[in-house]
């Protein structure tokens, strides 16, 4: 279970991080509305996908499916750090004036890294049904809450929440390989 929550964290910070920029974007009431419906479920949908697919692999695939999986987790946190300001603020920038199928194509474009969590978290087979249940509360929590306060805090915040998601999962990724290694 620790694992689950240690992997879980990171993603909600990730996904706070880019609410508040959603929340900072100024957004009308029907864009808010909107957003607060689509933007949770790509970030459930995504990573559910990735655990089923992981899963799925980490059976073909036996012991090594751990180094994957830390591998996996390293990546997606060295892809926060360097992706840096410009990467998921623009999208969510662009997200918060977009409609119709733009929004989708846009909400999943920014659940990339969330789908590769969940791969990782699958290929771990840790529970799916805890996963399941945890990323729909964090997705939902932290999309709102960013939502709400992504009019009160500055960028700083967004920028400082998205940092440490990488830093953490940088980390996460680091010992899961080298548990794996003096196992």
């Amino acid at each position: 279970m620790a694992r689950l929550v240690a992997l879980v964290l990171p993603l909600c910070l990730d996904t706070f991080a880019v609410s508040v920029a959603l929340g900072m974007a100024g957004l009308s009431r029907r864009q808010r509305l909107q957003i607060s419906v689509i933007f949770p479920a790509a970030e459930i949908a995504m990573p559910v996908l990735g655990l089923l697919a992981g899963h799925g692999l980490a059976r073909a695939i036996g012991g090594a499916a751990d180094y994957v999986a830390a591998t996996l987790v390293l990546a997606v946190g060295v892809f926060l750090l360097a992706e840096g300001e410009s990467g998921e603020a623009e999208r969510a920038g662009r997200l918060a004036h977009g409609s119709g199928w733009a929004v989708v194509v846009l909400t999943a474009s920014i659940a990339l890294d969330e789908l590769a969590l969940g791969f990782s978290i699958g290929l771990l087979r840790l529970s799916f049904l805890a996963a399941v249940i945890m990323i729909a509360v964090q997705a939902v929590v932290a999309s709102q809450l960013g939502l709400i306060l992504g009019g009160r805090v500055g960028a700083r915040w967004r920028e400082s929440a998205e940092r440490l998601a990488g830093l953490a999962l940088v980390g996460i990724g680091l010992f899961l390989f080298f548990e794996r290694l003096t196992a």
